[in-house]
């Protein structure tokens, strides 16, 4: 198989690169024969722009068999551990549109896109391919926005409409081009934070990495052709 393993920053795949390096043959920078497939690393930057420029670059200049966004995300459900990777579901742009008042209007209630038409879903991007990959992970649902919450306004505000949701800064504008581009994917994802005020002491940063990387590895050496 042809993998395409992103992510918006180094820090969050340098353990997989390190390990797919020792064990691997590194063909070209950053592109493995690994566990009897190709495995092609790639940053694509922070942010949903910088996501969609330029995974669209890397899918328009190769074919893959599957593509992986790999990353850590805050989370509104006390129930998924700190630290616990999980994949998502569903994604979807939740601060694209207008502010009335204390009210919050998106995109699709202007009626400036269409919340059924391909690539969303009732608002929603979602992944189709989860139940013939056998990720074997809790899957939940996320959000993609482009300030990460993290005052006691903006968490109310965020439990309100998206109650027991992650966060991200890039997952929907990966599930977007994926679904445009027709091809397979999923979005991986390890809870470094629960979505409160700001406070970084609480929270687990290494251990979301170290669990996040843990499971890409074994489940690329477990993957089989799709």
């Amino acid at each position: 198989m042809k993998i395409l393993l992103t992510a918006a920053t180094g820090a969050e795949i340098a353990l997989s690169i390190k390990h797919i390096a020792s064990a691997g043959i590194e063909v070209k920078p950053l592109v493995f024969d690994y566990s009897g497939h190709m495995v092609t690393f790639a940053v694509t930057g922070v942010g949903a722009v910088a996501t969609a420029y330029n995974l669209t670059r890397l899918l328009a200049s190769g074919e893959y068999d599957l593509v992986i966004q790999a990353g850590i995300a805050g989370s509104s459900d006390r129930d998924i551990s700190l630290a616990e990777v999980v994949a998502v579901g569903k994604d979807r742009f939740a601060d694209l549109g207008v502010e009335d008042g204390a009210n919050f209007i998106d995109v699709f209630d202007l009626g400036l896109d269409k919340p059924d038409e391909p690539p969303y879903a009732n608002k929603w991007l979602l992944n189709p391919n989860l139940g013939e990959l056998n990720i074997q992970l809790k899957v939940a649902d996320a959000i993609t926005v482009n300030t990460v919450t993290g005052s006691e306004a903006s968490v109310e505000r965020l439990q309100q409409s998206f109650p027991g949701i992650l966060e991200s800064m890039e997952g929907a504008a990966f599930h977007y081009v994926c679904l445009r581009e027709g091809v397979k994917f999923v979005q991986i994802r390890a809870v470094s934070n629960y979505i409160e005020r700001r406070n970084r002491e609480n929270w687990k940063i290494e251990e979301a990495l170290a669990n996040l990387n843990e499971y890409l590895v074994k489940y690329i050496n477990g993957i089989q052709d799709i």
